[in-house]
């Protein structure tokens, strides 16, 4: 039987992070801008969210735009940003209906103003929704999340009277209260789109057990079925984080 961290059964996933991947080939395949397949993708992503819900999900993260991002052709990248300042406002009132509360993760302080302005607006208004999360990784990178941490725990540290002491009673469960993460879920699920078998730098601190779907459908062609097939997988998962299938059967 599939089980979450704290042993409890778990059929359906209560964080599910989605790499969207696939927008770009997309709208090449047809002979249309990049920038067209990462609307599409936008509208797709909206949907999911709604499906998930359905589904009992409580947390959705979509990795909307890495550290490594910024690397694309400037014309992408202010395109990118142009759609998130148009997309976030217009979707306001389907989030509020939906009982959708919006979450970010990353280092918002690089985007443009209007942006960060329209991230933390929908933010703030959908605060008190809770039928799903919505989690926006926005300029987010698992390695910079873990050297932030780092950084976070050192001062922590420092502070303290006895800093050996505090130190050695840092765990894994302590350090990720030091993580931009510690108001979320556990990752239970982690789907990537667009045929490709790499996790490119999302969750990496909860990718340790979070379980790993790959698809080879392009993130706008993204169906309510691909999704039900992922979530069927992962009820049929035995999920032992180190336990083994024995003491697992016995736990249940």
């Amino acid at each position: 039987m599939n089980r979450s961290t704290d042993g409890t059964s778990c059929s359906v996933p209560r964080h599910v992070a989605i790499i969207m991947d696939g927008n770009g080939r997309w709208a090449k395949e047809r002979g249309l801008p990049r920038l067209e397949g990462h609307r599409q993708g936008a509208e797709r992503a909206r949907e999911v969210v709604e499906w998930a819900a359905d589904a009992g999900v409580k947390q959705i993260s979509l990795y909307a735009f890495s550290t490594e991002n910024w690397d694309r052709p400037k014309a992408e990248v202010r395109g990118l940003m142009a759609l998130l300042s148009m997309l976030l406002p217009r979707e306001l009132g389907r989030m509020q209906k939906n009982g959708v509360r919006l979450l970010t993760l990353g280092d918002l302080s690089l985007l443009p103003e209007r942006a960060q302005k329209a991230v933390n607006h929908a933010c703030h208004e959908t605060r008190l929704n809770a039928r799903i999360d919505l989690i926006l990784c926005l300029n987010y990178g698992g390695q910079q999340e873990i050297i932030a941490g780092v950084k976070h725990m050192y001062h922590w540290v420092c502070e303290q009277p006895e800093p050996e002491k505090a130190l050695e009673s840092i765990g894994v469960e302590q350090f990720r209260d030091f993580l931009w993460r510690h108001d979320l879920m556990p990752v239970d699920l982690l789907i990537r789109t667009g045929g490709e078998c790499r996790i490119s730098n999302f969750h990496l601190w909860d990718a340790a057990y979070a379980e790993l779907y790959f698809s080879d459908i392009y993130w706008p062609d993204y169906s309510k079925d691909e999704l039900q097939y992922a979530l069927n997988d992962f009820a049929s998962r035995e999920r032992r984080f180190g336990q083994t299938s024995e003491q697992v059967s016995k736990h249940g």
